[in-house]
C-alpha cells in the first residue's frame, strides 16, 4: 500500500483540530476528513468517525494494524508539518 497523495486544509480556529486531510491510497481509494489534533504528547491523527446512537465514536474507516497507522500518522504529519513552514514563508 502506498500512500500516493495527501491534502492538508488547515482549520483556522483555536483549538485542538488543528488540520482535516484526505490521502489516497494507491492512486485508487481515498479516505476524508481524517483529523490532525494536537494532544498532551504531541500530534497525532484521528480516523474519520461517527456518532453512534449510544453517544460513542466509531471510526468509519482504520488501518487495522498498527504498523498501518504508524506509516499513514508519519506521513501525514510530515505534510502537516510541511503545510505550517509553507504558510510560514508565506507570511515572511
Amino acid at each position: 500500500m502506498q500512500i500516493t497523495d495527501v491534502r492538508v486544509r488547515k482549520v483556522a480556529k483555536e483549538g485542538k483540530m488543528k488540520a482535516v486531510v484526505s490521502i489516497t491510497i494507491d492512486d485508487e481509494f481515498v479516505v476524508h476528513d481524517i483529523k490532525v489534533i494536537e494532544g498532551e504528547k504531541g500530534l497525532f491523527i484521528a480516523m474519520p468517525s461517527r456518532k453512534a446512537s449510544d453517544g460513542e465514536y466509531r471510526d468509519i474507516a482504520h488501518p487495522i494494524n498498527s504498523e498501518t497507522r504508524e506509516q499513514i500518522q508519519s506521513i501525514i504529519l510530515e505534510k502537516y508539518e510541511q503545510a505550517l513552514s509553507e504558510t510560514a514563508a508565506g507570511d515572511a
